[in-house]
């Protein structure tokens, strides 16, 4: 909900474990709830907004204000729920080929057909090499001045710049080859290049709480 123009594609599993008319009543049940969500969001942040501009000195919550608006412009598109049963390989397929469809569609993903410059398919391939060497570790963490160094050792990067690395990985961020808060003020000098790891890692964090919780 943060995130400027976000396609979201909500996929329910174990529709080995629902009988009959069961799988199409949750999907409608679950497309309506998150519609309520995204109303209610929309409400509360009018609501918000307003509440700032109605009061009695509204030029002290200036800032308060601007993030709001900026929330409320945040689009978001969710998708039709793709039910799959993971035990069988034929409907994981099915989940691939709805994937590849959606992000093939320009109107949902513009930039799907936006012509990189040479060095960006340079840079994804050279941090692919990185990642998978046996020198990487395996939470895949990198300090990016250490990034930019080691691309750099490659000689048709060699004249590679800060600024220019930066671009590329807000590029290769948005297609999920690599993960990087750029604004997160601890975590902007830091690339994640095993995305994979960083997602374990929520998982388990998730689960700690909620048995936590469950206690």
């Amino acid at each position: 909900m943060r995130v400027p123009n976000s396609v979201v594609l909500p996929v329910g599993t174990h529709v080995d474990c629902c009988w009959g008319q069961e799988v199409e009543e949750k999907r409608h049940d679950i497309m309506a709830k998150i519609s309520a969500m995204l109303a209610e969001r929309k409400s509360n942040l009018a609501h918000f907004i307003s509440n700032l501009e109605g009061s009695e000195e509204p030029e002290f919550y200036v800032d308060q204000w601007e993030r709001l608006k900026e929330m409320e412009s945040c689009s978001l598109t969710i998708l039709n729920l793709v039910a799959v049963n993971c035990t069988d390989h034929h409907d994981i397929k099915k989940l691939e080929a709805t994937i590849l469809e959606h992000v093939k569609n320009e109107e949902l993903f513009p930039e799907v057909v936006r012509v990189l410059p040479p060095v960006y398919r340079q840079v994804e391939a050279a941090i692919v090499d990185i990642a998978q060497s046996e020198e990487m570790a395996d939470h895949g963490m990198m300090d990016l001045q250490y990034l930019l160094s080691k691309l750099s050792q490659c000689k048709h990067l060699a004249n590679l710049g800060r600024e220019l690395l930066q671009d590329i990985l807000r590029y290769l961020h948005r297609i999920g080859l690599v993960v990087w808060y750029e604004e997160i003020k601890h975590l902007e000098s830091t690339v994640f290049l095993q995305p994979t790891f960083l997602i374990t890692m929520f998982k388990v964090s998730l689960r700690i709480r909620n048995v936590s919780s469950a206690a």
